[in-house]
């Protein structure tokens, strides 16, 4: 399976693209299958209502994750690349009162959320913790169609089928330069004299065109921007019970009032690069659109780096967003395929760490970083977030889920910057952190990963 960079950029809905977008996606793809008669049972009747068990981590944080809000909109019709908030609230209301979905092509059917989904607590299915089954009754209410699907990270989906059969690689074989670990990626760089970004680019441009590619990437940082944007212009308090007041507005506009005013000291630099990834993660937190990066928890980093390096760095250029944008691609593909991006699968290491490491090498690559580089501020940034726990306090994305943004966009930079101290070598490799990483996720204990069951979400009062 190629790893597009727009499969590790996708424009999505808040606050969590396993717990909300996965389930979605996967609501979506079910409907595909009804409409085509794909699964269906032998004998079963006409279709007529559907449910939903939720399994692992979608059952444990799946209220705080809004994952049944993202199923019962899903079987409506909704996906996340085009969601209206407007348009859901409506359908929502009317799913309530009638106690039914009318999906394009399949008629209505009858689903009540309060009845047809349903939290599993007691049973994980064994392919990943973010686990879910779909099913769909005849008019007896005799099973029509089931099927299993797993959330994996980043708003990827897979089938039971699928998990069982998976093969996947960062790079596909018949792209030109096809990879599967960094030392592979930086190999090709040294014999072909061309950058990450480089050999990413026609990577993409094998599958799409360069326009196609130019259009995409585009879009995708606009997104982006626009919500830093919106993060930074609003105030409040933070649905879900926790009370959580948004801080950004207040931070920026502070941190406006200052400039030029020779009071602030050099770390407020810091400050400048937090509120930055505290603005998408309070949109994300409220259910705004935001961009996978790799993941929605960690969604704030890449932007916020990105954001520092054109409003902060002298010299800096919109023409290299392109070149920092595919460089982290790479770098998020390489964790995707050799560890994982889901909290729910190895903790919060694996969605800001990585996020950190992406953002890390694609900021290296804009300021001038070699390959050599660029793959050692990817492991500097992930090395120091190696067993970082998912424990969100309510199961909501927002503590410590938004300020663990803004800390991670700092090591970013950090890593960047030392890493263009050096000359490239260094002891430990970036496929040994990503290694690390899996394996410390495998050993982790489960109520460190996405359930609310341990750490932060059981030491913080949830009301």
């Amino acid at each position: 399976m190629f790893l597009s960079i727009f499969d590790i950029f996708k424009i999505g809905v808040g606050p969590s693209s396993s717990h909300t977008v996965g389930p979605m996606v996967a609501a979506a793809r079910f409907l595909d299958d009804l409409r085509a008669g794909q699964g269906l049972i032998p004998g079963a009747g006409k279709l007529a209502s559907l449910g939903c068990s939720l399994h692992g981590s979608l059952a444990f944080t799946g209220k705080g994750h809004a994952t049944d809000r993202a199923v019962t909109l899903g079987f409506a019709g909704f996906e996340p690349a085009n969601f209206d908030a407007e348009t859901a609230a409506k359908t929502e209301a009317l799913i309530e009162k009638t106690g039914t979905v009318s999906p394009d092509g399949l008629g209505v059917l009858k689903y009540r959320q309060s009845e047809d989904l349903v939290f599993d607590y007691d049973h994980v299915l064994p392919a990943h913790a973010n686990g879910m089954i779909l099913s769909a009754y005849d008019d007896s209410g005799h099973l029509h169609t089931r099927e299993t699907y797993y959330s994996t990270g980043g708003g990827f989906v897979m089938t039971a089928r699928e998990m069982a059969g998976e093969t996947m690689m960062a790079e596909q074989p018949d792209a030109p330069y096809p990879f599967k670990t960094a030392a592979e990626m930086l190999a090709m760089c040294r014999t072909s004299g061309k950058t990450i970004a480089r050999i990413k680019r026609e990577n993409e441009t094998h599958h799409m065109t360069a326009k196609q590619l130019s259009s995409g990437l585009a879009k995708v940082w606009r997104v982006m921007d626009a919500c830093v944007e919106r993060g930074l212009a609003t105030g409040g308090i933070l649905d879900g019970g926790l009370f959580v007041r948004r801080r950004a507005k207040n931070i920026y506009e502070s941190l406006l009032a200052e400039r030029g005013l020779n009071l602030t000291a050099p770390h407020t630099i810091n400050d400048w690069i937090s509120v930055y990834a505290i603005a998408v993660n309070e949109e994300n937190a409220a259910g705004g659109q935001v961009v996978t990066a790799p993941t929605n928890g960690a969604a704030g980093v890449v932007p916020a780096t990105l954001r520092y390096y054109l409003d902060h760095v002298p010299g800096a250029s919109e023409g290299k967003i392109e070149d920092f944008l595919l460089t982290a691609a790479a770098i998020g593909g390489l964790i995707k395929v050799n560890a994982s991006i889901s909290g729910a699968e190895v903790g919060c290491q694996g969605e800001v760490g990585s996020a950190a490491a992406m953002a890390a090498a694609g900021l290296c690559a804009v300021l001038g970083g070699s390959p050599g580089q660029i793959e050692n501020a990817a492991e500097i940034a992930l090395e120091h977030h190696l067993g970082m726990t998912c424990d969100p306090v309510k199961g909501l994305v927002q503590a410590p889920c938004i300020e663990r943004n803004g800390l991670g966009a700092i090591k970013a930079v950090s890593a960047a910057s030392l890493a263009l101290r050096g000359d490239g070598s260094h002891l430990v490799s970036l496929d040994a952190c990503v290694e690390t990483m899996r394996q410390t996720g495998r050993d982790m204990d489960r109520k460190y990963k996405e359930t609310s069951l341990g750490g932060l979400a059981v030491n913080v009062p949830a009301c």
